[in-house]
């Protein structure tokens, strides 16, 4: 029982301090890892959340409760990543629906974005550096991603094409 309290404590708290699913992961990063799954397991349930269709964060919850607690741990961290979202989104939508012609609210929001990209980049890069033992291989599988990202690649194929690649590549 203390584990799977545990368990939801960390999601709770994961989706009350970060803004975004992929904002998430460098802080689901240090409250999992070594606890409750080990580094080539995070980077392991990241690329395989990326790549099934649905929310990523759910994906990676659920995949990090399993790993802890089974079935019961896969629920409750499911629960945990719904739970804060859920009821401040019904709060924030009845506070906007009241706000919504306000000038601040447009600009707080174009104030986060530069924030939330360069938050993203580096997580990107912690996973990178954790999760990567390729060297030079995995920097020109990150750069040839990369160079189909900008050609506007559906980011699920880029993913499924890197993972192929890497299976030949580090045998």
């Amino acid at each position: 029982m203390d584990l799977l309290l545990h368990i939801f404590w960390i999601f709770i708290k994961v989706n009350l301090l970060s803004t975004s699913g992929p904002a998430s992961v460098g802080l689901l990063y240090t409250q999992a890892v070594p606890q409750m799954v080990s580094d080539s397991q995070f980077v392991q349930a990241v690329g395989l959340s990326s790549v099934l269709p649905g929310s990523d964060a759910l994906q990676l919850a659920m995949y990090i409760g399993y790993a802890a607690g089974g079935i019961p741990g896969g629920l409750v961290a499911l629960l945990g990543s719904i739970l804060p979202p859920t009821l401040i989104l019904l709060g924030v939508t009845f506070v906007l629906h009241r706000l919504r012609r306000e000038a601040w609210i447009n600009n707080f929001v174009e104030g986060l974005t530069p924030s939330i990209v360069v938050l993203m980049c580096f997580t990107a890069w912690k996973i990178f550096q954790k999760g990567s033992e390729g060297g030079w291989l995995s920097l020109l599988i990150a750069a040839v991603s990369m160079g189909a990202m900008l050609l506007k690649a559906p980011g699920r194929f880029v993913l499924l094409a890197a993972g192929l690649v890497g299976i030949f590549l580090y045998q």
